[in-house]
């Protein structure tokens, strides 16, 4: 047998040209190229992507959808002045344009007029069919297509006065791709129990998260015919997310004020979490004395435009020298006691307000704690509200100035006293500090004069105690 190694080849091997082997060379390293920068790009693109969704929450995320009238509109803007911005995105839904509607500031929302609802039934007897127009805000505003970039959208009254700092950074707890329906229920225990304690009231206002408004927006008029017989528009959205198996998550920033009278007290202690909305404020006497009801509210605004998470914020401290326990809503007011109170009943929301209605059953019961506020004028704490704030490079100063209190049996020190003076720095809380809050602590200050108290806040020690001496 002859050697492998002497066969001859049974055919000769061409050689290739140099011009074929760059071309061949070439392709190689281009297909390697495309495909290698296309791995890439894609890469990069789902980077940015998760950068993108996992940024905080701001307002820029937020799309407000706002449910007006014709008639109601040229007043009820002076509101929604006070806390829309050009940064801010939506639309405010009315069933005609009013006339001669001119407004091209950016302090004015655009306006929609809202799709004819004639279609579906109502049946609520001593109700107003607007209510189903009201409801289908949540869909239309969706299907706008107009906004980028949207995680929540927010509903409320032309008379809901928003804080939509305080809003971006509530809902920053909440991942806005799950399902969310996040508000609160009325103060009036009666309201509450006739529409249930799962559903966020409208004038509060309420957020659903992009995810859920968008599956909502598409079954939402085949859910409405089934609920003809309720009265407001809120129970229409919450028996539709109700259907689709998702239920309220309370956040108690959201104030519906289903109350009447004077609701210093609701203000005076307000729960441990940012201040989101008040509604029917044109409905209670002005938040502050002796200003009109938009002059009060834009009175609040100054300091809430200064540090919108410390807003209305409660922090209790004592005063050892005169045995005096002082409350202080930032913002707003402060309460000096002339004696030393139990934390607990400081916190309390006094009932310085009046029922919505007072000839129902539950009238005078409500869905917070309460105290009553004493007969004697004399045994009641000295009120101090809000004169001015002002912010520099060292902190936060606000003053407070007295108001009539009809009693002569003050305590010499209580009676001389004029202006309480509050130093703090700016509140800036993270999403851990909202998942878990804390009340912050405060020092009465040593001063030279009978007539001012100062105060300094400032967060809590580890161990520390908030406790009369």
């Amino acid at each position: 047998m002859k050697s492998l190694l002497k066969t001859k080849p049974f055919t000769k091997l061409i050689p290739l040209s140099s011009s074929f082997c760059a071309i061949t060379l070439f392709m190689f390293i281009s297909i390697l190229f495309f495909t290698t920068s296309k791995i890439v790009r894609l890469n990069i693109s789902s980077s940015s992507t998760q950068a993108a969704e996992s940024d905080p929450t701001d307002v820029n995320h937020l799309v407000f959808g706002i449910a007006s009238t014709r008639n109601s509109w040229p007043k009820r803007k002076e509101y929604v002045k006070l806390w829309w911005n050009k940064k801010i995105k939506g639309c405010v839904f009315v069933d005609n344009l009013p006339a001669q509607e001119n407004d091209t500031d950016d302090y004015v929302p655009p306006l929609c007029v809202s799709e004819d609802t004639s279609k579906f039934h109502y049946t609520y007897k001593r109700g107003l069919r607007s209510a189903i127009r009201v409801a289908r805000v949540v869909k239309e505003i969706v299907e706008l297509k107009n906004h980028s970039n949207v995680r929540w959208y927010v509903f409320g009254d032309d008379d809901t006065i928003f804080l939509p700092e305080n809003l971006a950074k509530t809902l920053s707890k909440y991942d806005h791709r799950l399902w969310y329906y996040v508000g609160a229920y009325s103060e009036n225990y009666e309201g509450s129990y006739a529409f249930g304690f799962g559903m966020a009231f409208g004038g509060g206002g309420f957020a659903i998260s992009a995810s859920l408004a968008n599956v909502l927006s598409r079954v939402f008029d085949s859910c409405i015919e089934r609920y003809s017989h309720l009265y407001g528009s809120d129970a229409r959205v919450f028996s539709c997310i109700a259907e689709l198996g998702v239920g309220l998550t309370y956040e108690p920033g959201f104030h519906q004020v289903d109350l009447s009278g004077n609701i210093f007290g609701l203000l005076a202690a307000h729960p441990l979490s940012l201040m989101l909305s008040l509604h029917h404020l044109d409905l209670v006497e002005p938040i502050f004395p002796q200003m009109t009801v938009s002059k009060s509210v834009q009175h609040l605004f100054e300091a809430a435009n200064i540090d919108s998470h410390r807003i209305l914020q409660q922090t209790v401290c004592y005063d050892k020298h005169f045995s005096r326990t002082i409350s202080l809503s930032w913002g707003y007011a402060v309460e000096i006691f002339q004696n030393n109170e139990l934390l607990p009943d400081i916190l309390r929301v006094q009932e310085t307000f009046k029922p919505w209605k007072k000839k129902l059953p539950f009238a005078g019961i409500y869905t917070f704690s309460t105290t009553k506020t004493h007969p004697d004028p004399c045994e009641r704490p000295a009120i101090f509200y809000l004169n001015n704030v002002s912010s520099d490079k060292d902190g936060i100063i606000s003053n407070y100035t007295k108001s009539f209190r009809d009693c002569s049996n003050d305590k010499i020190s209580l009676k001389n006293l004029e202006v309480v003076k509050v130093v703090t720095n700016k509140l800036e809380l993270d999403t851990k500090q909202l998942e878990s809050p804390r009340r912050q602590c405060c020092d009465v200050l040593q001063s030279n004069s009978d007539q001012v108290m100062e105060i300094a806040i400032r967060k809590c020690k580890y161990e520390e105690l908030i406790y009369m001496h």
